[in-house]
């Protein structure tokens, strides 16, 4: 009996808490209400947990490759992707640009917008595209509801006269432009202006998104690679490839519009926006490289690039010349070879990867030890030393000492190449996901 009694009274004490919650905080300093947050892996990515490694070569140096010192450092966790992006994943990126732009350029169609309550259809406020109707009704698609005037509208964004072949509609790639802003929180931080307004510290650019695919002839004197130009990037057989021809711009650019895409979906559920998708630092990718091993020269250990069945372990040059036998002439599929203990696919050979870092030769002497990282916001006038960019992880063209996990090389950041990709990182908010207190 007294086992019900106290039971009763601890629901009574509880509805009576309950009930003083509701009336308010009673004076109490009980923080700003939120919706519970619940952390989620980020889809195609992999959880990469904090740690401390020792960056830099390990062991089979060449000569004068050896330029900074061995420097331990310690990585917060972060989320990156488990491949290389893709062909199929940048081209969806191409598609949102080009739709946009016929939609607020040449469309001019009230239905592909979102009509807030009360507003007029036509109205002269800020207007957003209705992108599950664009799902729906495809703006370059004929033959549905919504479609038959569509193709006499956007005629302009096809080449016109002489640069029309078998007098094809092919869309001129040229017109396809995103525009984004960012913050220089770096140099915010260490200005001591306070005159400044946050306006000085916001960096505006606008990039040509389309990739470059004359890179295959570009790239190679002598080289019949004619195919690959026409293929590669537009052809469906090669959509789960790593998407090549972008430049560091481009790959900055597609991770600040993956980032607000995202954002758009969280905002439908009223949940809190992700940390910014953007390019993982040299040291980050360096860290991840290594899956969690200490001293290893390779993702897989080390320290060879065959295993004890005499395979070879990533795509890259064998040899001088002999690109075919580790089972792909040029790239491969992103998901090809066994991936690292991370999870990670191809951290070495397939394409070469675009890293957020800056490069200088000695970075390592002076970037800290917490979290390094060494980056420039390089201006269009600057000179172009300043203008280099750390590429990590070696190629399909490469020979194996880039494939090693401290090898690091530059490019310039207006620069793309046949052989240079990337993939995302997203830094994880809040505790590390081992933390169980």
């Amino acid at each position: 009996m007294k086992q019900v009694y106290f039971v009763v009274l601890l629901l009574l004490f509880g509805g009576l808490l309950s009930s003083c919650s509701k009336r308010g905080d009673r004076g109490e300093v009980l923080g700003v209400s939120a919706r519970s947050f619940k952390s989620e892996v980020p889809y195609g990515m992999v959880y990469i947990p904090s740690g401390t490694y020792l960056m830099g070569q390990t062991d089979q140096d060449i000569t004068f490759a050896q330029i900074a010192q061995t420097k331990q450092v310690t990585i917060p966790a972060f989320f990156m992707d488990q491949t290389e992006i893709t062909n199929s994943q940048y081209r969806q990126f191409v598609n949102w640009v080009r739709d946009s732009i016929a939609i607020t350029n040449y469309l001019n169609d009230p239905k592909y917008y979102i009509t807030p309550k009360g507003a007029a259809a036509n109205s002269t406020d800020k207007k957003y595209i209705n992108w599950d109707y664009v799902r729906r009704y495809p703006v370059f698609r004929g033959g549905k509801k919504g479609q038959a005037d569509n193709m006499s509208k956007l005629n302009n964004m096809f080449y016109q006269g002489d640069d029309r072949v078998f007098d094809r509609n092919e869309l001129d790639v040229r017109m396809l432009k995103y525009s984004y802003a960012l913050t220089d929180l770096r140099a915010a931080a260490t200005n001591g202006d306070k005159t400044k307004k946050r306006s000085d510290f916001i960096f505006r650019d606008t990039i040509p998104v389309y990739p470059d695919t004359l890179v295959w002839l570009r790239d190679f004197s002598y080289a019949a690679n004619e195919p690959m130009v026409e293929g590669y990037f537009s052809h469906p057989s090669y959509r789960n490839y790593p998407v090549v021809g972008v430049n560091w711009r481009q790959a900055r650019a597609f991770s600040l519009w993956r980032s607000r895409y995202n954002d758009a979906y969280q905002d439908k559920r009223h949940q809190p926006h992700r940390s910014l998708y953007e390019l993982p630092t040299e040291e980050e990718f360096e860290y991840a490289a290594r899956g969690g091993r200490i001293g290893t020269d390779y993702p897989w250990g080390g320290p060879y690039i065959k295993n004890a069945k005499g395979c070879l372990l990533a795509n890259f040059k064998p040899g001088r010349g002999n690109y075919s036998d580790d089972g792909g002439t040029y790239t491969v599929n992103v998901r090809s070879y066994f991936p690292n203990d991370y999870g990670l696919y191809n951290m070495a050979g397939n394409v070469a990867e675009w890293t957020l870092s800056s490069y200088d030769p000695s970075a390592s002497t002076f970037v800290n030890d917490l979290a390094p990282t060494f980056n420039y916001e390089a201006k269009a006038t600057d000179k172009e030393v300043l203008k280099r960019k750390v590429v990590r992880g070696g190629s399909w063209k490469d020979i194996g000492y880039f494939l090693q996990n401290s090898s690091r090389t530059y490019e310039y950041q207006d620069t793309a190449k046949s052989y240079i990709g990337f993939r995302d990182v997203s830094h994880f908010q809040g505790r590390d996901l081992r933390d169980k207190r």
